[in-house]
């Protein structure tokens, strides 16, 4: 049984992460990552931007680095050529990753730099007021797009396969224990590994979209998947009445994964 007291900051209780928000979920299967590898956590150090996701670094009890927005792929760089023993992993939210460091993120991935990402999609920029994300879904409601998005959203997964990441993967917040293996799997990989969680934000996107409260998104983020999305789009529920022409679902679990030299690596064996 996980004690997750080990690995909280107890002086930093109680959190600032709203209700209903899955952030929470994450940092609970993050630490069952760890606690199954069996990491020293002095040996770990995770590395922040700036948004809800990147709160979470000041709740576990790692060695923790907080930075400025964006640039979490860049520090975490340079403190594993500094400190290669070190377990690196970068904490970000979507804005964060793709959008004000997506410069970062992607020469991480073609450098195979010997670290994992964690990125949380809730879709939105939450902490600033509920902007539209570049992973905002076409139609949606935010802050800035009250008529509903127009722009064509990352595939984040895609993105990182194409930049060169040897390892790629997606769970759901709503899956804890999917997510827990996932984790581990990536933190286990030598190279650069890079998992998209999706989670939730139900005070900006879940209201404006009419979502509902935080178990309402859980429960609506489950059929998004793959397995689930994409035979309810085919189904007719009326008889020759077209389907609903929804989107294609995503696909969750381990996407990408192969061997390749990792950045540290290729720098020892330079003369």
């Amino acid at each position: 049984m996980l004690d997750v007291d080990v690995y909280l900051r107890q002086w930093a209780m109680p959190h600032v992460l709203c209700p209903g928000c899955a952030h929470g979920i994450v940092l609970r299967s993050f630490f069952g990552a760890v606690d199954r590898l069996g990491l020293d956590q002095d040996k770990v150090a995770m590395v922040a931007g700036i948004g809800c996701s990147s709160r979470l670094v000041g709740y576990a009890d790692f060695c923790t680095l907080h930075g400025t927005h964006g640039r979490a792929p860049a520090f975490a760089t340079g403190l594993k050529l500094a400190r290669p023993d070190l377990e690196v992993v970068v904490i970000t939210g979507d804005g964060d990753a793709l959008a004000i460091g997506g410069n970062h993120l992607i020469h991480a991935a073609r450098r195979n730099v010997d670290m994992t990402v964690l990125m949380l999609n809730n879709s939105i920029y939450g902490m600033t007021g509920g902007q539209a994300a570049p992973t905002t879904p076409q139609g949606s409601i935010a802050s800035t797009t009250p008529q509903g998005s127009v722009e064509t959203p990352f595939d984040a997964c895609r993105l990182l396969a194409g930049a060169g990441a040897s390892f790629v993967g997606r769970v759901l917040a709503a899956n804890p224990g999917a997510m827990t293996d996932i984790i581990a799997d990536a933190m286990a990989h030598r190279g650069f590994a890079f998992v998209e969680v999706v989670s939730d934000c139900p005070v900006y996107y879940g209201r404006y979209n009419k979502i509902g409260e935080g178990a309402d998104m859980l429960t609506w983020m489950t059929r998004l998947e793959q397995g689930v999305a994409d035979p309810l789009a085919e189904k007719r529920f009326v008889e020759f009445v077209p389907g609903a022409g929804a989107p294609a679902g995503l696909a969750t679990g381990v996407l990408q994964r192969e061997e390749r030299p990792v950045f540290t690596g290729a720098r020892k064996a330079t003369p």
